[in-house]
This record gives structure tokens, sequence and C-alpha cells, in this order.
């Protein structure tokens, strides 16, 4: 992801999650930290044919450990496997990063979601009660224990 992608990314987190959609300078705030040699964050977009951004994705790393920050993915093309091969991509640069787990939160609402993460090895470990406002919606954390064992493999599709 770059700073020229963030109005596209910007129009799809509003349709996607608009309770509780991040601000422009929360994006800016991310890809600052995803350049050179001190980078700890990893922020890709994907496009269709025709330029949209259809989905994104980004991943903080601290130490030993990342936290996802966010995946999203058009509407018209959940469940295509765009949301499993953008996860792939957070999780080698969790490996390249050198993190030996990966945590993230998830709406308790969203099962499509969190099946996606069970498919890649994270587990529930809790709850963050009122963690989504302003609606007020509980979190499920997941931890992912090796991340270089969940990517090691896979295959990406274009």
């Amino acid at each position: 992801m770059r700073w020229w992608d963030i109005d596209q990314v910007l129009e799809l987190e509003k349709d996607l999650f608009p309770e509780d959609a991040w601000s422009r300078g929360m994006f800016w705030s991310e890809l600052a930290h995803s350049r050179g040699a001190t980078a700890t964050r990893r922020y890709v977009t994907a496009e269709d044919g025709t330029g949209r951004v259809v989905g994104y994705a980004g991943l903080a790393a601290s130490g030993d450990l990342a936290d996802v920050q966010t995946i999203a993915v058009a509407r018209d093309l959940q469940g295509s496997g765009l949301g499993g091969r953008l996860l792939t991509d957070l999780l080698r640069a969790a490996t390249a990063f050198e993190c030996h787990e990966v945590m993230l939160e998830v709406r308790v609402d969203n099962l499509r979601a969190q099946k996606l993460y069970e498919r890649f090895g994270f587990a529930p470990i809790g709850f963050r009660r009122g963690y989504y406002q302003p609606g007020n919606v509980d979190a499920l954390v997941m931890r992912l224990t090796d991340p270089s064992a969940s990517v090691q493999g896979t295959e990406i599709n274009g």
C-alpha cells in the first residue's frame, strides 16, 4: 500500500466498517512505519484488472510479536480466496520480521473471518469486551504461534 492508494482504501473501509472505519490519518501513520531499514509495518493492497482496490491488509511488528491490524475484501469478492492470499502475505511478513507469534482481534459476529483465521492455525485466547466502538461489539482475540509454519508450502494463485 502506498499513499496514492489511501482514497480507494478509505472508500472500501467506509463500506465494510461504517461504524468504526479508520481515518486517513490512521493509514498515513501506519504507512510512515512501513518503509526503510527500520520498518515495523507491512501494508498491502489487491487490485482488480481495472486498478480498483478490492482488498487491503496490514500488520504491525514489535519484537517477536506481530499483530494483524486489518484485513478487508470488497463485498463482491468475499469468499473468493482473496482474504487468504492477503493473510498469507501478512504471515510471510511476520516471518520476515522474525515474529514468533501473531495476534489479532476479530468481531465476535464476523464468523467468516474467524473461520479464515482458524484455517491458518489461529486459536481463540480471549475476548475484549466492547472493543469495536461505537457499536460496543466484543472482539475475539486470536493467536498464532509460528507464522512460518502456517504459510510453508502455501501456493498463491493470481
